[in-house]
């Protein structure tokens, strides 16, 4: 089954990587680059589809698109036909579905790196150009693209990251990746040994992605003159041309958030899913809550702590042994739960055999067997994200704050806590909302690591959509929204405290 899964993960990544590519650059560009009615309001809207799991909007335009859903029934009834006779529309159940479906959530990726990137375009290069008779086109195409580029390498890595790690989506949607291939072998088939000859091949390909970002990162410079960092102003779109750069926004934005939140509200207040929900969502929502706070901690803890520690020491080894400690995200979750099992497995016998040795009992699997190894999995893999925002804030704070703290006698427990936690206190809330709602919508990793009888918010909406009656757990998969809107809403704000507001051109 290997060479199919890895055409089919093949193809699938590659469409994903044109079609995200089209939506976040093309939005991105028109979003900070021109002036049009209803900008400001697309620029709050175009990253909210990041708010939605994959799979959940999967689930939604499955059932939507189907032959009895609700829109070929409008179709039929539309062109007159009574009963229904094949499908009148492409079948979302494909290769190319899965493309167009999960391009719709993950583009923002895309756009807020573009978008950043164009908004801080140094005027001193576009004035020369234009001094020297550039078209808009050809300004575009040989300065505003190529030092744009190390942002679209950093922005389509996520978004194959993401898909690779996918499973949800493309298992409902009938595609066989790599990532479902390591799922079904393992489960199904019960070959731990054949899942893992998959896993290597999936780690294969996140180390190929690795390389292609950072090749197309390498040796580009892509800072302005510090002698004019003026930004360019947004050029007017209007009449025509800026009702269609409004429609351009309002396509993605629609069909990523706006149908599937719908759909959801929909299914939850048509069935009454508030009044009678069921008993044991209260529940999983419980289980979801302590395993995200548990992971959250332990990731702030850990990404934190080690950023401040790298500070400190001011060593390139201390740094390099931080950004090795970020790889996990780049690590599908099937292959990360594969992956730890094994070590897992060692520890618990470990620790049984010396209970065994004082007490005369076994311990049993106190890892492998509880909720400790999704909390593991989920520290592991999130763990980037908490260094990344760390390094990020301590970059921006002078080095001559900790001498100066030293100078008098400060101990670098002291300085952290008097001088970089204060100061990084924002990239600290940022990176505990991001890690808290990835935990939240973690899916293979959850399905292949929880203990027997525990559901999280992710897994009951997933046991629904195996059944077929993914309606009935709409009350989740919104509740999993709702939360994930509170990062995305933040992420929006700092892109829009980046943006100048600079009087039109």
């Amino acid at each position: 089954m290997l060479p199919d899964a890895i055409l089919t993960t093949a193809l699938l990544l590659a469409g994903i990587a044109a079609l995200t590519a089209l939506i976040g650059v093309g939005t991105a560009w028109l979003v900070a680059v021109h002036d049009f009615p209803g900008r400001s309001l697309m620029a709050w809207l175009l990253p909210l589809p990041l708010a939605f799991p994959t799979y959940i909007v999967a689930y939604v335009y499955a059932d939507t698109l189907d032959t009895l859903g609700p829109v070929q029934g409008a179709l039929r009834w539309l062109l007159g036909i009574a009963e229904p006779a094949g499908s009148l529309l492409p079948e979302p159940r494909s290769l190319g579905g899965a493309v167009v479906i999960m391009s719709l959530v993950l583009y923002p990726y895309v756009h807020l790196a573009m978008r950043a990137s164009f908004q801080g375009r140094s005027a001193v290069l576009i004035e020369a150009a234009r001094l020297f008779g550039a078209s808009p086109w050809r300004i575009a195409r040989t300065i505003t693209l190529p030092m744009a580029r190390p942002a679209l390498a950093a922005g389509l890595a996520l978004v194959l990251m993401e898909s690779l790690n996918d499973i949800g989506a493309t298992e409902y949607l009938g595609v066989r990746t790599l990532t479902l291939a390591v799922f079904t072998t393992w489960l199904n088939r019960g070959s731990l040994a054949g899942a893992a000859q998959i896993a290597v091949v999936m780690l294969v390909v996140v180390a190929v992605l690795i390389a292609l970002e950072r090749h197309a990162r390498r040796h580009r410079v892509v800072a302005a003159s510090s002698a004019d960092a003026r930004t360019c102003r947004r050029l007017p779109l209007g009449g025509a041309a800026g009702v269609l750069a409004l429609a351009a926004c309002l396509l993605p934005v629609g069909l990523g958030f706006a149908v599937p939140f719908g759909f959801l509200l929909r299914e939850v207040l048509t069935r009454g899913l508030l009044v009678g929900f069921d008993p044991d969502l209260v529940r999983h929502i419980g289980s979801t809550v302590m395993l995200a706070g548990a992971a959250t901690v332990l990731v702030l803890g850990l990404g934190f702590g080690g950023a401040f520690a790298a500070r400190l020491i001011r060593r390139r080894r201390a740094g390099a042994l931080l950004g090795a400690a970020g790889l996990g995200y780049a690590v599908p979750g099937t292959v990360l739960a594969l992956g730890l099992l094994g070590p897992l497995v060692a520890v618990d016998e470990a620790i049984g055999g010396v209970v065994r040795a004082v007490t005369g009992h076994g311990a049993g699997l106190l890892l492998a067997g509880s909720a400790a190894a999704v909390v593991i999995a989920y520290t592991i893999r999130f763990l980037a994200i908490a260094t990344g925002f760390a390094q990020a804030a301590l970059t921006r704070l002078p080095v001559e704050l900790d001498d100066a703290a030293a100078s008098v006698g400060a101990r670098p427990r002291r300085v952290v806590a008097a001088v970089h936690l204060p100061l990084t206190r924002p990239a600290l809330v940022g990176a505990a909302l991001l890690v808290f709602v990835d935990c939240l919508k973690e899916l293979p990793a959850t399905l292949l690591l929880r203990p027997l009888n525990t559901e999280t918010l992710a897994t009951y909406v997933y046991q629904f959509a195996t059944r077929g009656s993914f309606e009935e757990g709409a009350l989740a998969a919104l509740l999993i929204v709702l939360v994930g809107l509170v990062p995305v809403i933040r992420m929006v704000r700092l892109a829009d405290d980046l943006d100048p507001d600079a009087p039109l051109a």
